[in-house]
């Protein structure tokens, strides 16, 4: 299981590390403790709204860019750890189209399964 608060390190760390600054300069500026900041970035201890505001402030990122970024590594995570299936859960969900459906949907003939989904 992947957790949040790995993932938001990873990101904080990430941030950090292209900027070429110190865990000592993004703490100093955010006016958090040293340990605290490598334990949040560590994915050790969850970070309040407030000092993931001030961490991102200090590497001059808004907050929405760090949460989105942690949103994408999340779904990732996500999609590596579920069995891929090879039929949908619901197949009533899927219906099969006659071939005038698929040529006024798809503009040509059916390729693979998503070609089969009407948009």
């Amino acid at each position: 299981m992947v957790l949040l608060r790995q993932l938001l390190g990873d990101v904080l760390r990430r941030l950090r590390l292209r900027q070429g600054r110190t865990l000592r300069e993004v703490s100093a500026s955010a006016r958090v403790s040293l340990g605290y900041l490598s334990e949040v970035e560590r994915g050790q201890k969850e970070a309040s709204s407030e000092l993931l505001q001030a961490i991102c402030t200090a590497l001059g990122t808004p907050l929405s860019q760090v949460f989105r970024e942690v949103s994408d590594n999340f779904a990732l995570a996500e999609l590596q750890s579920e069995p891929v299936l090879e039929m949908p859960r619901e197949p009533a969900l899927l219906r099969e189209l006659t071939q005038a459906e698929l040529t006024q949907t798809s503009g040509g003939p059916a390729r693979d399964i998503t070609d089969m989904v009407p948009v």
